[in-house]
């Protein structure tokens, strides 16, 4: 009679001690954990761009490049190079300064300057290939074409430009950097509605 008391007494405390530990691990912590997530949930989300009317045009951590077709107005800002992402080529290669003088060419006749005006970064690849910032100098070069092609004064898009520039990372980390996504979906004039595919 005792064996069957005690079996009774330890089974009641390891169910009681199941079900506690159920609800705290099972059911408390992962909605802890999920409220937490909620309290900052902008890049957790992919850093989400919405255009005026709400609509997701990208994210303010990629920098995707605008594409126009050959002898359309160009109205946006350009990102780095994404097809001049990492590669194994070095400083001697021949061919990386083929490559790199080709871009060159590209961007000062795109934005009607001396090859020798044309920025570092505007011929060169970040190490992942898709970063959203670019210089100051490389904004500034743009910013006369921009300013024309959507009947901007020169002023109106430099305060954009200022507007979206981030200083050093930490007030000490590297150079002050343009947002390229944030800046476009800034330029846009005239929203569209949202499509989905």
């Amino acid at each position: 009679m005792r064996f069957v008391q005690n079996f009774l007494r330890q089974m009641i405390a390891g169910t009681a001690v199941l079900l506690a530990f159920t609800v705290v691990l099972g059911i408390g912590y992962p909605a802890a954990v999920w409220a937490i997530s909620r309290l900052d949930t902008h890049s957790a989300e992919g850093s989400v761009l919405r255009d005026a009317d709400g609509c997701v045009v990208g994210s303010s951590l990629i920098g995707a490049d605008s594409q126009v077709e050959p002898g359309a107005p160009d109205p946006y800002f350009h990102s780095r190079d994404v097809a001049a992402g990492p590669s194994n080529l070095g400083p001697s290669s021949e061919v990386l300064a083929s490559l790199i003088e080709e871009r060159r060419s590209t961007v000062a006749a795109r934005e009607s300057i001396d090859p020798a005006d044309v920025p570092v970064d505007a011929v060169t690849g970040s190490g992942s290939g898709v970063d959203p910032h670019i210089s100051e100098a490389y904004a500034a070069i743009q910013v006369d074409r921009v300013a024309e092609v959507n009947e901007l004064s020169v002023a109106e898009v430099e305060a954009l430009v200022a507007e979206h520039t981030d200083g050093p990372q930490y007030g000490v980390l590297g150079a002050s950097r343009v947002n390229v996504p944030e800046l476009n979906v800034a330029l846009r004039q005239t929203p569209t509605a949202c499509t989905t595919g």
